[in-house]
């Protein structure tokens, strides 16, 4: 393993906690309002933290191009996201604080972030609520007039605020008007139905990127004077997660294939509350907000495949799991733990459903307490939902509910400033390796992407700017070397003409993922992973099939792209787990646990694990970063 002092510098200022990002702002340099507008910035991505740094740039006076494969920016993931924001506002006096929020944060995470970047992400949730407000998101209200919240897993306050229907949809409409007005401007070139498929640098700093126009099929660079990577995650590497279908992981494997950091790739939450699957031929699983667990009570039958409908099964032959092992915290147990409960109820052969792959999530006694109507108020948008998609009515049957990959902790390595080890490459919002460590809690995702995009990135990317001459060449050696390569490796794809689809493919590498690096782990099973991973490789160049041309709109040919992606990222993944001997958060080996629960290896693994790129069909190289904890103590997380 490389020394921690080969990784870069992370940028984190001196100084007490609380005063790290004011130091920081303090030091940076500053670039004058007049010679902003010389500078171009391209923002790939047009989600939350997209959509939010691409308009906030263009107020500053940048020249902002905004990409997105979508036909408009308002399809970005994050609109699935419904329960809710944290910020510490203490709003209901039960005890929050900045300090509380960052120390729920970085203990839900196992301990294995930054304390300055988590601490940096509390102060500003905060500025996030006011931002939000300001732009008209409609948050809800309690009676005397303040934004009402709500607890989540991992947390005993309330801090999740949220708006009626789904909160994300209504915080990226927020950020859309944002950035639809600097479009409207000039100062923002939006750029529809194009994705990003490679990096380009240039004298060793990112110079701009190559895309693919997704309708003609024209190949083409783009250049400026710093990228910003904001393309999310990458948990459809598992082909059954709670993303869009079209989420994938290739801007961000494509710049660690130039040299970018891949930092914990194997860091995939698993959500507790999605509606399971109900036969081997979905595609995609629905996310129910984590917010249920507020009211709803989890539980599995005491007895072994008891076939019994949930109202014939008293309280006294009920197993309310949570509860009895998590007492402190209940149903509001962090994601991965609970996510592991189900599990391990489920392969006692407790689980519930036609399948046997799920637990129940009963409103009955909230109803009995508070009444139809009340609960109706809190949730009514999601038990529609959920009855729309089952066919069974939450109100009076209990919701059946599942794990499934959803968030991933993993992501591009970024500094304070969140520029990666390359120069002039940002990235930002669920692509870089996050502020949420080995898991992430609940309602704190939108946090991190308008943090980054609102209130972080404009600072930290002009004091990288100042002391750099705007660009002013049009072309570019290094750009059309890139092309070329982009147009060969569509050809390599559009030659592919086996047996076997794309679809058929990634559903088995989704297969080999879930199984050997999914909720829970082994050495063996990683290994065996390993191989398989290359046997797929070599199964989807020989016998991979695509039809229809480049010229043209191809979604064969986009899926195909993405996937040879996965495949190879899928790899890296497994690596990375089978590296980190230890279990910690979402990363469960099961080598590695102390009754049942997961066994930390401070002494040896406190860091975050960097990976480089050495070239194709060669191991990739280990990097660490080194995780400091100066204000608190690392220690066991207690949630009983």
């Amino acid at each position: 393993m490389i020394s921690s002092k080969e990784i870069p510098d992370a940028k984190i200022p001196d100084g007490p906690l609380e005063q790290k990002w004011e130091r920081c702002l303090d030091g940076l340099k500053l670039i004058s309002p007049n010679n902003k507008r010389k500078y171009k910035v391209l923002v790939v991505g047009t989600g939350l933290a997209g959509a939010s740094a691409a308009a906030t740039l263009a107020e500053l006076g940048y020249q902002v191009e905004s990409f997105t494969f979508h036909d408009s920016p308002r399809r970005a993931h994050s609109v699935a996201a419904q329960g809710g924001i944290n910020a510490a506002k203490n709003y209901r006096g039960d005890g929050d604080s900045i300090h509380r929020l960052f120390y729920d944060t970085i203990k839900g995470g196992d301990f294995r972030s930054r304390e300055a970047n988590v601490y940096r992400l509390a102060q500003v949730s905060n500025n996030i609520i006011d931002q939000c407000v300001a732009q008209g998101v409609p948050f809800a209200r309690e009676y005397g007039g303040l934004l009402d919240n709500r607890s989540f897993g991992g947390a005993l306050v309330s801090r999740t605020f949220y708006a009626r229907g789904q909160t994300g949809q209504q915080l990226l409409l927020g950020a859309y008007g944002a950035l639809n007005r600097q479009i409207h401007t000039g100062q923002i070139k939006l750029h529809t139905r194009t994705e990003m498929v490679d990096l380009v640098m240039e004298a060793g700093v990112a110079r701009g990127i190559v895309t693919r126009d997704l309708v003609s099929g024209e190949i083409q660079a783009h250049l400026g004077d710093a990228v910003v990577l904001a393309t999310g995650g990458y948990s459809n590497a598992f082909y059954l997660s709670t993303n869009a279908a079209t989420c994938n992981v290739t801007a961000s494997y494509r710049a660690y294939k130039r040299g970018a950091l891949f930092a914990n790739p194997s860091f995939t939450q698993i959500h507790p509350t999605c509606i399971p699957m109900s036969h081997e031929g979905q595609s995609k699983l629905t996310l129910m907000s984590e917010s249920l667990r507020n009211h709803g009570r989890i539980w599995v039958p005491k007895q072994a495949a008891d076939q019994r409908s949930p109202q014939q099964i008293p309280e006294s032959e009920r197993d309310y799991f949570l509860e009895r092992k998590y007492p402190a915290y209940g149903n509001l147990s962090p994601r991965d733990i609970s996510s592991r409960a189900v599990k391990e109820v489920c392969d006692e052969g407790r689980g519930v459903g036609a399948m046997g792959r799920s637990v129940y999530l009963d409103f009955g006694e909230a109803i009995e307490q508070l009444g139809v109507e009340k609960i109706s108020e809190h949730y009514g948008n999601l038990f529609e939902m959920y009855q729309h998609i089952t066919d069974e009515n939450p109100y009076q049957t209990p919701m059946r509910i599942y794990p499934a990959a959803h968030y991933t902790m993993g992501g591009l390595w970024v500094d304070y400033h969140l520029m990666s080890n390359l120069p002039g490459l940002f990235v930002v919002g669920e692509a870089n390796f996050s502020d949420h460590g080995a898991n992430r809690l609940g309602a704190s995702a939108l946090m991190q992407g308008l943090a980054d995009g609102y209130f972080i990135l404009p600072q930290t990317l002009g004091d990288y700017l100042a002391d750099k001459k705007p660009a002013t060449e049009p072309t570019s050696t290094a750009a059309d070397a890139v092309v070329a390569e982009s147009q060969q490796q569509s050809e390599a794809l559009l030659a592919l003409n086996g047996d076997c689809s794309i679809r058929s493919l990634h559903r088995e590498l989704g297969g080999i993922l879930w199984n050997h690096c999914g909720m829970s782990r082994t050495a063996t099973g990683l290994g065996e992973a390993i191989e398989q991973l290359g046997e797929l490789k070599q199964k989807f160049w020989q016998r991979g099939m695509v039809g229809g041309g480049g010229e043209v709109l191809n979604q064969e040919l986009e899926q195909a792209g993405r996937v040879a992606d996965f495949i190879e990222f899928g790899e890296l993944m497994c690596r990375d787990a089978l590296q980190r001997e230890e279990s910690c958060g979402a990363h469960f080996r099961e080598e590695y646990q102390e009754q049942g629960e997961a066994a930390r290896n401070d002494a040896d693994f406190s860091h975050v694990t960097a990976w480089a790129h050495k070239g194709e069909d060669q191991p990739p190289e280990s990097h660490c970063e080194t995780l400091q904890f100066e204000s608190i103590h690392a220690g066991k997380r207690n949630y009983e």
